[in-house]
């Protein structure tokens, strides 16, 4: 069984995210980038499911920059077999739209044939969680969002979302498309031999062209702000007091 997996580069996590001063987007300059810890997560869960020998190979993808090479190469050290990048933008500072990289994903599956595909719940840059969603639909395949635990066997995946009001296992058969919620498993670290051995795995690139996929953005980023800073709180002498606040200051009661 060959197993897609989507990753992302973004922002480490670790990163404080700062708002450049013009307000047109994010600062990108010397700040450290890493793979999408949701993607880093479907990756581990593709690599097990080729150690208990249900997956045959391990394919990573990625759309985005030519610098997501650096990011399919910590996949490829991971244990990915190899690795495809659909370079569709020269400019870091760009964000593809969901709807152009489910374009582009679903004739990359096309061509690759998987019986699975993983990706993360979300990318943490946008918070857009829409991509593993359009991508099923395009392909006319099962999906299961949110997963926090993932079973694989007799071309069914019987996979457990984590959902608002707890949790909920269900059955999609295969080919579908699985996104992984942040308890499905502790990803690895990447060994310094493993490392050394994905320099020299596959790594093909790609562009939207090839898969005849317009990325022309369809909205406009008029504005990015900080979020409001927090203001300061206040100690009250009753519970009365309190009350009070609540109702005519706070407006919640």
């Amino acid at each position: 069984m060959k197993v897609v997996v989507l990753v992302k580069r973004v922002v480490d996590y670790n990163v404080k995210v700062r708002v450049k001063a013009d307000g047109t987007g994010v600062e990108l300059g010397n700040v450290k980038m890493a793979m999408n810890p949701f993607d880093e997560i479907a990756v581990e869960e593709a690599l097990r499911l080729k150690e208990k020998g249900i997956a045959t190979e391990v394919v990573v993808v990625s759309v985005g920059v030519k610098q997501a090479q650096e990011t399919l190469r910590t996949a490829l050290a991971m244990g990915a077999d190899r690795a495809i990048l659909i370079e569709a933008a020269t400019d870091v500072a760009a964000d593809i739209e969901p709807l152009a990289v489910a374009k582009l994903l679903a004739a990359l599956a096309r061509e690759e044939a998987p019986q699975l595909i993983l990706a993360g719940k979300q990318a943490i840059d946008n918070d857009m969680n829409a991509t593993g969603q359009m991508l099923a639909a395009l392909l006319g395949w099962g999906q299961a969002t949110f997963a926090s635990d993932v079973v694989v066997s007799d071309s069914v995946a019987t996979v457990t979302r984590e959902v608002d009001g707890g949790l909920q296992t269900i059955k999609v058969p295969l080919p579908a498309v699985i996104t992984a919620d942040l308890r499905l498993n502790q990803p690895r670290y990447a060994s310094l031999p493993n490392i050394m051995k994905a320099k020299a795995k596959p790594l093909v690139i790609r562009k939207p062209d090839d898969y005849g996929v317009s990325v022309e953005n369809r909205l406009t980023i008029i504005r990015t702000a900080e979020p409001a800073g927090r203001k300061a709180g206040i100690r009250v002498a009753s519970v009365d007091e309190l009350i009070v606040k609540l109702k005519e200051e706070a407006g919640v009661l």
